[in-house]
């Protein structure tokens, strides 16, 4: 049986990640990752990347629609909308202040300087978790994972198909693909 966790510790623990992290959502997944796979253990890494995938595929913000899918898995729609109010409190009291403080935090030389330095660490973080994922990605599909990679990036790159349609094919390849294997047509 699962770990059980309350609603105020999905709300405080998403408001402290949402509160402290910069760079989207894309930075924010890899401590959501830490935080409830590997802290407290209440996901395991392949329910992780299906989070993240359904989150990528659906409209709006990374960070919320993972939040959102993160808290929906730990305690179904209570859950959901635990981690929702968390994750765009902090985004909400920040720009608040900024709007009322935006003069004086515009021409802070140590402002400048601390967010200057904070787009290094966000490129980091983005790497490193682009990296991990696709390690975990490719140890369940190794060569198929690999082919459909590198395929979508020559795709995109030399022959500039636009990205919506190489997202579609692929889906519609994925969905084909693992309907025939749950079928056991193809093993």
């Amino acid at each position: 049986m699962k770990k059980q966790i309350s609603l105020w510790e999905i709300f405080f623990t998403f408001f402290k990640i949402n509160a402290f992290t910069f760079g989207g959502g894309y930075t924010i997944v890899p401590v959501i990752r830490d935080e409830f796979m590997k802290k407290k253990g209440l996901i395991d890494e392949e329910e992780m990347l299906s989070l993240v995938a359904l989150a990528q595929s659906g409209p709006g913000a990374m960070a919320i629609s993972t939040s959102l899918l993160t808290g929906y898995r730990l305690r179904g729609w209570k859950g959901a909308i635990s981690a929702l109010l968390a994750s765009v409190l902090p985004c909400l009291i920040i720009i608040t202040v900024i709007f009322y403080f935006y003069e004086a935090f515009s021409t802070n030389f140590w402002v400048k300087s601390a967010l200057l330095g904070m787009g290094g660490v966000i490129s980091a973080v983005l790497f490193l978790t682009v990296f991990d994922m696709g390690k975990a990605a490719l140890k369940k599909h190794t060569y198929f994972a690999l082919t459909l990679m590198i395929g979508a990036f020559v795709a995109s790159y030399f022959f500039k198909i636009h990205t919506i349609l190489i997202i579609l094919s692929l889906a519609l390849l994925g969905l084909l693909t693992f309907t025939l294997v749950d079928e056991g047509k193809v093993k």
